[in-house]
């Protein structure tokens, strides 16, 4: 008997039904906010290459904010939260599609008016839960 790879392959050896036609796969999920009840925000799922593109971008930022924080001075640890920071709103900005149900300063939010003007409680949820989704420990979020 053949050994399958996929637990699909199983099903179908084991006489299990399996479905016919193709797999519908959504590229984004859709979350209600806990931090500020009424909102919904959009992200895009983690895909290999977009794993791909995401580790590239913060690569660069996050061995120089390691760099910053292993320092002494004030002024490093200054430059190391900045950093951090500038991660945080690249992952926003990498995974964030929309947001419904909330309005800035009377316009619908988008990525960059959460970032600059948005409710900060709301733009860390979504950026921990963006991470979340990429699979990070608790130490790589810190970053």
């Amino acid at each position: 008997m053949m050994r399958f790879l996929s637990r699909l392959g199983n099903r179908e050896a084991s006489g299990s039904a399996v479905a016919k036609g193709p797999v519908e796969y959504e590229s984004t999920v859709r979350i209600d906010s806990k931090a500020v009840p009424g909102v919904t925000f959009f992200l895009n799922r983690v895909s290999f290459g977009r794993r791909m593109e995401l580790s590239k971008r913060v690569r660069e930022i996050s061995q120089r904010t390691e760099f910053l924080e292993a320092g002494n001075a004030a002024q490093e640890k200054i430059e190391a939260g900045i950093l951090a920071q500038q991660i945080d709103a690249m992952y926003l900005s990498w995974g964030l599609v929309s947001v419904e149900g909330l309005n800035i300063d009377g316009e619908a939010a988008t990525v960059t008016h959460l970032i600059e003007k948005g409710p900060e409680e709301l733009t860390r949820e979504i950026v921990s839960t963006i991470k979340g989704q990429c699979g990070l420990s608790e130490a790589e979020r810190k970053n």
